[in-house]
C-alpha cells in the first residue's frame, strides 16, 4: 500500500514539474563540465551518459545534471530551460518539448490499488466463510 501512495505522489510531482517548466521556465545557457558513462543492466555495455553543467541565473551560479543521456565534451554550451524559483528544475528544450503532464503516470498505482483491493476483499470473504463454518460445527 505504501508503494501505491509513493507512486501516486511521484506521478503528481512529475506532472507538476513538467507544468512548471512549461509555464514558468526561462531560457539559460549551460556549460557542460563533464560526463560519466552509465553502465547497462549487465554492466558490460554503455547505456548512455550523465552530464553535469553549470549556469548563471540572477547573478548566482548553479550546477546540475543535464537531462537526457547524450555525451557532450567539457565546455560545450547548450540551451536549457530553468524555473527561476527552483533552479534545480532544469531541462533542455528538446526534452521539454517531448514531455507533457499526463494522467498516464497514475495507471500503475491505480492498477496496484485495484489488485490490493481485490486481494483484501478476497481475504475478508474467505475469513467470513471460515468463521461461518466454524460456528456451524
Amino acid at each position: 500500500m505504501t508503494s501505491v501512495v509513493v507512486l501516486f505522489v511521484a506521478g503528481a510531482e512529475k506532472n507538476a514539474q513538467i507544468d512548471r517548466l512549461h509555464q514558468q521556465g526561462v531560457p539559460v545557457e549551460v556549460t557542460v563540465s563533464g560526463c560519466l558513462g552509465l553502465m547497462g543492466g549487465s554492466g558490460s555495455n554503455l547505456a548512455g551518459y550523465n552530464c553535469r553543467a553549470s549556469f548563471a541565473l540572477a547573478g548566482r551560479y548553479y550546477s546540475d545534471d543535464v537531462p537526457g543521456s547524450a555525451l557532450y565534451s567539457p565546455g560545450t554550451r547548450l540551451r536549457a530551460v530553468v524555473v527561476p524559483s527552483d533552479p534545480a528544475l532544469l531541462s533542455t528544450p528538446a526534452v521539454l518539448a517531448a514531455e507533457q503532464a499526463s494522467d498516464r503516470v497514475f495507471l500503475v498505482p491505480t492498477a496496484l490499488l485495484v489488485v490490493f483491493g481485490i486481494t483484501v476483499g478476497a481475504l475478508m470473504i474467505k475469513r467470513r466463510r471460515t468463521r461461518s463454518l466454524q460456528r456451524v460445527r
